[in-house]
């Protein structure tokens, strides 16, 4: 069943848009924020959406404010960490007695972590990245994920090893100082957006597929 609704996101911006994907059978709901260039309708989102509604886990996809106004640029940290919290707050109601994860595709899985680094979210289990993005292209660094230590929730981390925006020889030192240990999921081949070059003899959807596999097994340890 897939439904849409309205909800607050901070009192300074107002609501955004968001859409529940909740199957029949469904075991937990996933909070699933977007990347900074694009918003919750954008392919990869959907196509996530459906291939864990098939493994039994329903989303809740949202808009961040600027993504819902129309503009390109992100709004601040501060307010994309609010809208978080608020859309995780939201969660347990729409998907009333379902265990709630949360995390999302790049930014929005930044944004998610660096919420529950600050405060405890609210009945959340543990939260999961879609291509964590740990530096700037070409910038390499660790600097972003030092708020990671503070989490303090089990993590997943689904990684290609064309990520321009993750180089694994950092977060894979960094993630062996978080507690409780995170799950590093790495995808040979892959980029940031998951896609993988023809002469790897494989196809984005059998990447997709692997995503949600690992994602399926990774949640239902939590619950």
């Amino acid at each position: 069943m897939i439904t849409r609704h309205t909800l607050h996101a901070t009192d300074s911006t107002g609501d955004v848009s968001a859409v529940l994907v909740r199957p029949r059978d469904a075991e937990c709901v996933y909070v699933f924020g977007h990347g900074a260039g694009a918003g919750m309708t954008h392919t990869f989102m959907e196509r996530i959406a459906e291939r864990l509604a098939d493994r039994r886990i329903a989303t809740l996809r949202y808009n961040f404010p600027y993504m819902e106004g129309g503009r390109k640029a992100p709004n601040p940290a501060p307010v994309l960490v609010k809208t978080v919290r608020s859309v995780v707050a939201e969660a347990a109601t729409l998907a009333t007695g379902l265990p709630v994860l949360a995390g999302g595709k790049s930014m929005g899985g930044r944004m998610t972590s660096m919420a529950a680094s600050k405060e405890a979210l609210p009945g959340v289990r543990g939260l999961a990245f879609f291509g964590f993005p740990l530096h700037a292209p070409g910038r390499d660094s660790d600097e972003r994920g030092a708020h990671l230590a503070s989490v303090g929730l089990p993590m997943l981390f689904l990684q290609g090893t064309r990520d321009k925006l993750a180089n694994l020889d950092l977060l894979g030192p960094l993630l062996g100082r978080v507690e409780p240990p995170p799950t590093l999921h790495v995808v040979d081949g892959a980029d940031h957006g998951f896609h993988v070059l023809k002469r790897s003899g494989r196809t984005d959807d059998e990447v997709l597929d692997e995503l949600c596999d690992a994602f399926a097994g990774w949640a239902r340890s939590l619950y």
